[in-house]
């Protein structure tokens, strides 16, 4: 299971030619109780997004480093924004999933979820921003159906010396037990472009019920280094 994971993970970074970035971030962050875990770990990111001529096509893979023998998670997602000629919403399509690897989860799977909905682009001035609202089919819950709306930007400030961009996220999932709760996560970042290729910045993690054993609002910053490859 491991090895399919990281096959999986080379081969999209070696198709991905096309506004690809890699990111380094140092995780800060204390417990604030018995049952929280201390951040201080790295996580790689590799990105990619590119457009074409029928819509747009987005991935991310994470990798946490904080196991006692190296990586201890991977997760990925990826999409595709489906238009047709001038027509303002797109079909969207996205695959959301991973694996824990540290030695206490041993491999155990973070569940798959599919989404299916709208996807609508804008560009205002600079900015291009875009928000979708989907259906979120997620393995293994069977307490009702479950949605996402999401919104991401990307704003180039003072002619692209810094970039403010992100996402943030609201999705419901199945309480342990029945019912359902609501999951918020968004990922502010601000970035110094030190040349058009090498940036460096941060990045606030802010959520709510995202991991289950934190309760309440929390925010996790990052110190972070960033390499950009365009083709």
């Amino acid at each position: 299971m491991k090895g399919r994971f990281l096959i999986t993970i080379l081969l999209f970074v070696s198709l991905s030619g096309f506004n690809q970035n890699l990111q380094l971030h140092y995780d800060l962050g204390k417990a604030r109780n018995g049952t929280d875990r201390d951040r201080g770990f790295f996580t790689s990111t590799v990105e990619m997004f590119r457009t074409d001529g029928y819509g747009s096509t987005f991935f991310f893979i994470d990798l946490d480093y904080n196991g006692d023998k190296g990586i201890s998670r991977g997760y990925m997602e990826m999409a595709r924004n489906i238009g047709y000629g001038k027509f303002p919403l797109q079909a969207r399509v996205e695959y959301n999933g991973g694996l824990l690897l540290s030695d206490t989860a041993k491999g155990a799977s973070i569940p798959n979820a599919w989404l299916f909905g709208v996807n609508y682009p804008v560009k205002i001035g600079a900015a291009s921003l875009g928000t979708y609202l989907v259906y979120k089919h997620i393995a293994h819950n069977i307490n009702g159906p479950d949605f996402q709306w999401t919104i991401n930007w990307n704003y180039p400030i003072l002619k692209g010396k810094f970039t403010f961009n992100g996402f943030f996220d609201i999705w419901s999932t199945d309480k342990t037990g029945n019912g359902k709760k609501l999951v918020i996560l968004s990922e502010p970042q601000l970035w110094y472009n030190i040349k058009p290729y090498i940036s460096i910045g941060s990045e606030v993690e802010v959520s709510r019920n995202f991991y289950f054993w934190m309760s309440g609002l929390r925010a996790f910053p990052t110190v972070a280094l960033k390499a950009t490859f365009r083709k």
